[in-house]
């Protein structure tokens, strides 16, 4: 939930949480609410909110999927120090991003930084190494959902090009979704 409250299927969520669930769901709030949500569906299967809920479609990413490995979904909220410098690093697993605060500068493989504004998402496949610089000025922070060999409930699914940088982490995060799923 990124502002407001709203009920998810009958469950209230307040800003800061987080709801999963495998089937469609209904979004309601009494007194409006900005809800950010993850799908993972079928090419072409993309669901839409339902109780009069207005959507606008932000990122739609594939993502390579073994339909015979066990995986899970994690959602986590990162948040950098002034400044805060994310060393080039993948991930086990791939997901799309979204800043809600601050800036952060992000480089994916060789491509050219981008600088994300709040609001703006993108999406790292885990393979391609990545690197972040955060606003020095102002607090900066994402959301993002992954999805990860199940092997990694629990565990940071960080991999650090140069290991001796494991050592250094500007960034704080906060788990709201560590959970199985089922795929195919």
């Amino acid at each position: 939930m990124a502002e407001g409250q709203a009920i998810v299927s009958e469950m209230a969520l307040e800003q800061g949480r987080a709801w999963r669930g495998t089937t469609d769901c209904r979004v309601t709030s009494p007194r409006g609410a900005h809800v950010l949500r993850w799908e993972l569906v079928a090419p072409g299967q993309l669901g839409e909110a339902t109780g009069g809920a207005a959507t606008r479609r932000k990122l739609e990413h594939p993502i390579d999927l073994d339909p015979a490995a066990p995986y899970l979904m994690r959602c986590d909220r990162v948040d950098f120090a002034l400044g805060g410098e994310a060393r080039p690093h993948g991930h086990r697993g791939g997901g799309i991003r979204r800043l809600l605060t601050g800036e952060l500068q992000v480089k994916i493989g060789p491509g050219q930084a981008r600088a994300m504004k709040p609001g703006d998402a993108w999406f790292e496949s885990g393979r391609e190494p990545v690197h972040a610089l955060a606003s020095p000025s102002e607090l900066t922070s994402f959301i993002r959902v992954s999805i990860l060999p199940r092997a990694l409930q629990g565990r940071s699914s960080i991999v650090y090009v140069d290991p001796a940088d494991a050592a250094v982490k500007p960034r704080q995060y906060t788990v709201y979704v560590d959970d199985p799923i089922e795929i195919g």
